[in-house]
């Protein structure tokens, strides 16, 4: 058993991982720390807790010790926790932006507000198990990415690989409430948000960066709040630098995911849900991915969907402990969603 600390974990994030970890057959969470709910009951905060644990919130200085500590904090504000954490965990595995990007003029850019430690951008390692197993294994620092950004990367890093796209995608990436956190303002007001499909970022998204850094492409990503709670959906659009048929696209994704625990490929001709559709994954660690060919234009537009709270979020940062710490990677992430829900 390791010792875990949860730093945010009164949002929404901070709930998942808390989920997550309860129900982890080799950790123990010790420290769910929140300044806010200081005191209160965890399961105040995540009433799905309930039964579960009697662990109240902690603030920062009563935490004890831990081997690994998850940083579920806000963007901005993380970069300046690090140091304290730094000392008191073997691991920090942070999902706020703050360290998926190599360059802080990026960074700036995209956050708009300058990195206030870009000396330790190049301990952090990126939280994909898909292609860094390798440096995971025997990572102290690792950064989660963003929940669409990981969808798209999954779903275009196939054809990048294999040389099949031009330089050039645009995403399309669609998300529920749950996506702007359990502090987000009139905008998610249920009566202003029910029934609404509010295009937030028609340009320049931030996770466009992410993508860009993680393909080598130039990205163009717009985002659109649905009324789904969970769930996140992109269409990825790339010309192609070849003729190809369906069935070459299907080889490529199959050849790069089809020993994958966590990533399916999902394109079929009939059925309700013959692309990935966010639906049937909330509550799971699976990303599903697929494509459709548009021979005509030649292009290929490349589908991605998963929970981001899960995938998107936690169960993606616990996979990453789990390469860490030389588990199966499925551990403590067996769910595998709801249907109908």
């Amino acid at each position: 058993m390791i010792r875990a600390g949860i730093v945010g974990a009164s949002g929404y994030i901070g709930g998942e991982l808390c989920r997550i970890v309860l129900g982890h057959p080799r950790m123990e969470l010790v420290a769910p720390v929140s300044r806010s709910l200081a005191g209160r009951r965890v399961d105040g905060a995540h009433p799905n807790l309930r039964g579960l644990t009697d662990l109240t919130f902690k603030v920062p200085d009563d935490a004890p010790d831990c081997d690994v500590v998850f940083l579920a904090t806000p963007h901005r504000e993380t970069m300046g926790m690090v140091a304290h954490w730094a000392g008191r965990a073997g691991c920090l595995i942070d999902l706020s932006a703050d360290f998926r990007l190599r360059d802080p003029q990026v960074y700036e850019r995209y956050y708009g507000a300058p990195h206030t430690a870009p000396d330790l951008l190049p301990g952090f390692v990126t939280g994909w198990p898909e292609r860094h197993r390798k440096e995971l294994a025997e990572a102290d620092r690792i950064s989660v990415p963003g929940c669409m950004a990981n969808a798209a990367v999954l779903a275009l890093y196939p054809l990048t690989a294999a040389g099949l796209v031009a330089d050039t995608a645009t995403v399309d990436g669609r998300i529920g409430s749950s996506g702007s956190g359990s502090g987000a303002g009139p905008m998610n007001l249920h009566s202003e948000r029910s029934g609404a499909m509010r295009v937030f970022a028609p340009t320049g998204h931030r996770h466009e960066a992410e993508v860009a850094q993680a393909t080598g492409l130039t990205v163009r990503m717009s985002a659109t709040g649905v009324e789904a709670v969970r769930g996140a959906q992109v269409l990825c659009r790339a010309a192609l630098t070849t003729e190809v048929g369906e069935a070459d696209l299907r080889r490529v994704y199959r050849d790069c995911y089809g020993e994958e625990p966590f990533v399916r490929v999902v394109a079929q001709r009939r059925g309700l849900y013959r692309l990935p559709e966010p639906k049937i994954l909330s509550g799971s660690n699976f990303c599903d991915v697929g494509f459709a060919l548009d021979a005509d234009r030649g292009e290929v537009i490349a589908v991605a969907a998963l929970d981001n709270l899960v995938k998107g979020a936690a169960g993606n940062a616990v996979q990453c402990l789990n390469i860490r710490q030389g588990w199966p990677e499925r551990l403590g992430l067996e769910f595998p969603g709801l249907h109908p829900l």
